[in-house]
């Protein structure tokens, strides 16, 4: 038996393991493909012997099951396995990570969660326990009880599926469960009525909320396991017609990258962000909507300028990621911890660099452009539709146009537009209508088509899968000053700015069109040209 070392072989070289299997005999398999593995034969082994044992039937052949194996030489598992299928298993060997991804994706595939609800009222109730679930892994779910089991198949097949939300949603007739993927709200499951109170109730224990309360909204955290996984849920609880509504919001960090390279920025835009964000002294603020990336840029900012020589403190709510050699502050308005009170006391500790987490009141974003008046650069978002808006919006809550003039340094508004799925793109020739909307015409295509997806398994027939920033980046310049001072209104500042050379959202959009990344639909639903 190989020897180990906390569970794992002492090879650790994929080179070494290799050669070890060739020499036993084993065929190597360099990837497998997790859609041609039979559910049937997944639905006979244990998630929790797999994922112990690193190890997953893929197939049958000749009789026999063609089972792969991290470790050459544990054979008791091998034969764990025979005596489970009853029979014959011929091993092959492949890479640890390989197998860890392919059990993850064979055991969150969509149709489980699907068959577990039609399946759910022929289930007889089992005692389960209604403890934290902090420690439990989603996909070790198999002895729980019907209700705790079902709600950890939602989680686990969202989080597959790439949501960055979950919305529980009750009505007269059911609960409708709807996943936010790539920024679009798409119905998953609808859960018979009954179980509703029973779901919902699941989801307060886990995030340690009232379970009496359903008078009032409620704020909540959870953080769970899936797989290998560590991911954190913020959970709203809201009063309805037809009873609490609660919405999820995924923070999984392995979907973020920060990196102010990796945001998707136009070269020119991007040239213009790094020099705003290396100033010593100025206010940054960062617009768009709820889910279009201002955290990660915010984040990509920081980590692009963190350094030793000097000092970053934010104020978030929350704090979603951790980022080393920074100091992040949540707010806690239960003890009177707000923006504003915090931001007082981060400048009492000699930053020289504040990040705010949204401006939202007068007494925010005046202690904010104290701050940038007294050598500090302070980054922060703030709710408006385009980049000009953000100065108007400040001026009405109360921010005086000369001291907006004085502090702003930039604003960055941004977007999330859904890329096509490469697994089922297709070019066409787009009508000179479908170009006018998007301000392109023929010639801007120079001949060449534009690319739309038909739909397909892989994006679950959406046609889209992932999705590219956009951006507008307004610079303040001495014209712009004097036409702030002039409380001039954002389509003036717009039209000021262009001038100026600002890039548009739709510009940017345009862009992601004529390279095929995106679609006019796309760029027209998020985007508004003037």
């Amino acid at each position: 038996m190989l020897n180990k070392l906390k569970g794992k072989p002492l090879f650790a070289d994929r080179d070494e393991l290799k050669k070890l299997a060739k020499k036993l005999g084993m065929e190597v398999l360099e990837s497998i493909n997790p859609s041609t593995i039979p559910q049937a034969l997944i639905e006979k082994v244990p998630y929790t012997f797999v994922k112990r044992y690193r190890i997953l039937p893929i197939g049958e052949k000749e009789g026999k099951v063609i089972v792969v194996s991290s470790d050459p030489l544990n054979l008791a598992p091998l034969e764990n396995l025979r005596l489970m299928l009853d029979k014959e298993v011929n091993a092959y060997f492949s890479y640890d990570e390989t197998i860890q991804s392919a059990i993850d994706a064979c055991y969150t595939r969509n149709g489980e969660t699907t068959k577990f609800i039609a399946d759910l009222s022929s289930l007889r109730k089992k005692e389960g326990k209604e403890g934290d679930l902090e420690s439990y892994d989603l996909l070790e779910n198999e002895n729980e009880a019907p209700i705790i089991r079902l709600l950890n198949l939602i989680l686990s097949e969202a989080i597959s599926q790439g949501a960055s939300d979950i919305h529980f949603e009750p009505s007269a007739d059911d609960l409708k469960v709807r996943y936010r993927i790539d920024g679009v709200l798409v119905t998953r499951h609808t859960p018979e009525k009954e179980h509703q109170g029973k779901i919902l109730t699941r989801i307060k224990v886990m995030a340690k909320l009232d379970i009496a309360e359903h008078r009032l909204p409620q704020d909540g955290r959870i953080k769970l396991k899936m797989g290998g996984r560590e991911i954190d849920f913020r959970v709203s609880t809201l009063p309805t017609a037809h009873g609490e509504r609660i919405v999820l919001r995924i923070l999984n960090r392995e979907n973020v990258e920060l990196g102010i390279e990796k945001l998707g920025m136009l070269p020119k835009t991007l040239d213009e962000f790094k020099k705003l964000i290396h100033h010593p002294e100025g206010m940054i603020l960062v617009t768009g909507p709820t889910g279009s990336g201002k955290t990660t840029s915010l984040y990509s900012a920081l980590s692009e300028i963190n350094s030793e020589e000097i000092n970053i403190v934010t104020i978030e709510d929350p704090v979603e990621y951790k980022i080393k050699g920074i100091a992040q502050i949540a707010v806690y308005p239960k003890i009177g911890l707000s923006f504003a009170s915090g931001l007082r006391h981060i400048l009492r500790q000699d930053p020289d660099v504040v990040m705010i987490g949204e401006i939202r009141d007068n007494e925010t974003a005046e202690i904010a452009c104290q701050a940038s008046l007294t050598g500090h650069l302070v980054l922060s978002t703030l709710h408006t539709n385009d980049a000009p808006s953000a100065l108007p919006r400040l001026i009405d809550m109360g921010i005086e146009p000369y001291l907006l003039s004085s502090t702003v340094i930039g604003v960055l508004a941004q977007r999330l537009v859904r890329t096509i799925c490469p697994n089922c793109r297709e070019g066409y020739i787009a009508t000179k209508e479908e170009l006018a909307e998007v301000g392109l015409t023929k010639s801007d295509l120079n001949g060449k088509k534009v690319y739309r997806g038909r739909g397909c398994h892989k994006c679950y027939n959406s046609g889209y899968q992932g999705r590219h920033g956009i951006y507008e980046l307004l610079t303040i310049t001495p014209a712009l000053q004097s036409l702030i001072t002039q409380r001039v209104d954002s389509n003036h500042l717009r039209e000021a700015a262009i001038k100026e050379g600002m890039t548009t959202l739709c510009t940017h959009g345009q862009h992601l069109i004529r390279s095929g990344m995106t679609t006019i639909k796309e760029v027209l639903r998020l985007t508004r040209r003037r």
